[in-house]
Order: C-alpha cells, then sequence, then structure tokens
C-alpha cells in the first residue's frame, strides 16, 4: 500500500509539472509567433532583393499565428485542470494557508477537537461538492457540447470537467487520510501551512549564518 501511495505521490507531482511546462510552452509559442511575423515583413521592407521570400515567410508564420486561436482555450482547460488537481495535492503537502492562531492557544485536547470538527466539515464539502460535480458532468456527457475553440479535436465540455468531480474526490481522500490520523493522535489540526512559523524559522536560519 505504501508503495502505491509513493506512486501516487510521484505521479500527482510529475502531472502537476506536466501541465505546467503544456501551459507555458503553449503560451509561448503563441506568443512568440504573434511577434515574430512582423520581424520579416520589416525585413521584406528592407531588403528589396528578398522581398517576397520574407514576406512568404511573414505570411507562413501568421498563418500559424491565426490558426491557434485554440491555444487560449487550451492554456484555461490546462489551468482548470492544475487548480482541482492541485488543490488535493495542496492538502497532501499542507499547501494551503492555516489561520489558525486562535486555535494554537487552546490546550491541546482543544485542538485536537476543533480540528476534527474542521476535518468533518470539510469532508462533508468535498463530498457535497464530489456529488454535485459529478451529476454537472453527467449532464455534460448527456449534451455532448463541444468545448470552445477545441471542438475541432474531438475535445468536449465533459472532458475538460470531469477534472471537478475527480479532483474532489481526491480531496476527499486526502481530508479521510487526516481525518484518521487526527483520531490516531499522530496529528492535531488539518495540517495546513503556517506563513509565520516559516517565517521565524528563516529568521532564525539567516541569524545562525
Amino acid at each position: 500500500m505504501s508503495t502505491l501511495l509513493r506512486i501516487w505521490a510521484r505521479f500527482e507531482e510529475g502531472f502537476i509539472a506536466f501541465l505546467l511546462a503544456a501551459m507555458t510552452l503553449v503560451t509561448f509559442v503563441y506568443v512568440v509567433l504573434n511577434n515574430l511575423y512582423t520581424l520579416f515583413y520589416d525585413i521584406a521592407d528592407l531588403w528589396e532583393g528578398g522581398n517576397e521570400f520574407f514576406s512568404a515567410i511573414g505570411d507562413f508564420i501568421l498563418d500559424l499565428a491565426q490558426s491557434m486561436t485554440w491555444s487560449t482555450a487550451l492554456t484555461k482547460a490546462l489551468f482548470a485542470w492544475l487548480l482541482f488537481f492541485g488543490i488535493a495535492y495542496g492538502v497532501r503537502t499542507a499547501g494551503h494557508l492555516g489561520v489558525d492562531i486562535l486555535v494554537k492557544l487552546t490546550p491541546r485536547p482543544v485542538q485536537r477537537v476543533l480540528g476534527i470538527l474542521a476535518c468533518l466539515a470539510c469532508l462533508i464539502y468535498a463530498a457535497l461538492i464530489t456529488v454535485g460535480s459529478y451529476d454537472w458532468v453527467r449532464v455534460l456527457y448527456t449534451a455532448g457540447i463541444g468545448a470552445e475553440d477545441l471542438d475541432h479535436f474531438g475535445i468536449k465540455q465533459w472532458h475538460i470537467g470531469l477534472i471537478v468531480p475527480f479532483g474532489f474526490t481526491m480531496v476527499l481522500l486526502r481530508f479521510a487520510e487526516i481525518f484518521v490520523r487526527i483520531l490516531q493522535n499522530r496529528q492535531t489540526g488539518l495540517g495546513l501551512a503556517d506563513e509565520a512559523h516559516d517565517v521565524l524559522k528563516l529568521t532564525e536560519h539567516e541569524e545562525q549564518k
């Protein structure tokens, strides 16, 4: 079981890196193409002997740029996948910010009780979103509506929306793991990020240098 968890953790990190790289690459290529064709038009205007040659290159790049109208829609879809996939990853890695200054002022048993209540609230919320988004994706699947600017690639709206129930299912599982750890006294809260604590540690480390 631990091996499968490690494999999934690696997959999470690799998939998030892939989404970020794909978003960056698509945006970079689109921006370059939209600014590169003017360079060849300018060269064609300056160099009379190569006017037709450089103009042809400029026309070719301009056609490529105009044909990439799908790039914005694809970037939005990739960002949506990154967002909903990253929510569960943030829960696992304590990446979400916590506002628990008052909770930490209470005794440890009280912190544990508050942690259980907070975790139950998160579980209920994640379960509601999972069920609701599943029904939403089922409606999109039945309708068969194509995704904006991506329909000619065979991509439907339900393909993009599928990440919502999947992502919140993962969130549900992550909070279930936290709930079990709290019941086992292995932690007291949700394990959220503490910026103030991180700043203090960083300051102490700098002073030691």
